[in-house]
């Protein structure tokens, strides 16, 4: 049987969420953030990297979500019906699994980070210039990278009704993580397509069995 290592509130979700798409056995090792919002220690002895998810399977150990995904869909998806055959579905599924991670969340995290500068475990007194320094950063840099791919996003779905096209796919499960973040950060009146997809995905019946594996989709923003 497969093992997740999972922890809550992390992109672990997304592997609990393929996992039931596929109707496939697998046992969770469950792990809870420390008050620093990081994995514990004991990941690590599972994974150098000490970050979840980590799927074992057939005495390979994994990590990574869209590698786990790829993995998955290429090992258990026998009808192929979580990944596009060919063509431009194909690519547009190519694309938004590695964007997730590659172009979307750097910009989400840091947006956490700001968010916890003016805040323990910061000295008290340094706490006002930390959140003065967070929303410079917003305010300058940030918020406008935010709103470039909250519209490249809606106007993406604004004629597709999955990501990858007419079909649902692992595309959408490796966005899911990403979309919540974004919603989280709140400020975006351009997200009524990303919100309709949202709603849709989440009344899926193996996504609503993987929240009640492992708990919701979303991001911690505080300890």
């Amino acid at each position: 049987m497969l093992t997740v290592h999972h922890l809550d509130h992390s992109r672990s979700s997304r592997i609990l969420w393929m996992l039931e798409e596929l109707h496939v056995p697998y046992r969770i090792v469950r792990y809870t953030r420390q008050k620093s919002l990081l994995a514990p220690a004991s990941l690590k002895r599972v994974h150098p990297l000490g970050k979840a998810p980590v799927l074992e399977d057939n005495g390979q150990v994994m990590a990574e979500s869209g590698a786990i995904l790829e993995y998955l869909q290429e090992t258990y998806d026998v009808d192929g019906r979580l990944r596009p055959a060919a063509g431009d579905e194909r690519q547009a599924c190519r694309f938004w699994l590695h964007y997730a991670e590659g172009s979307l969340m750097p910009p989400l995290l840091i947006a956490l980070a700001l968010t916890r500068l003016g805040r323990a475990p910061a000295p008290w007194l340094l706490r006002p210039v930390g959140r003065a320094l967070g929303a410079g950063v917003q305010r300058g840099w940030l918020n406008g990278q935010l709103k470039t791919h909250a519209i490249f996003i809606n106007n993406h779905l604004s004629t597709n009704p999955y990501f990858a096209g007419c079909d649902f796919s692992i595309a959408d499960i490796q966005m899911s993580y990403p979309i919540a973040a974004l919603l989280a950060c709140g400020g975006h009146n351009e997200l009524a397509h990303v919100r309709g997809w949202w709603r849709r995905i989440q009344l899926r019946p193996a996504c609503q069995r993987a929240i009640q594996q492992g708990g919701p989709f979303d991001i911690p923003v505080q300890a």
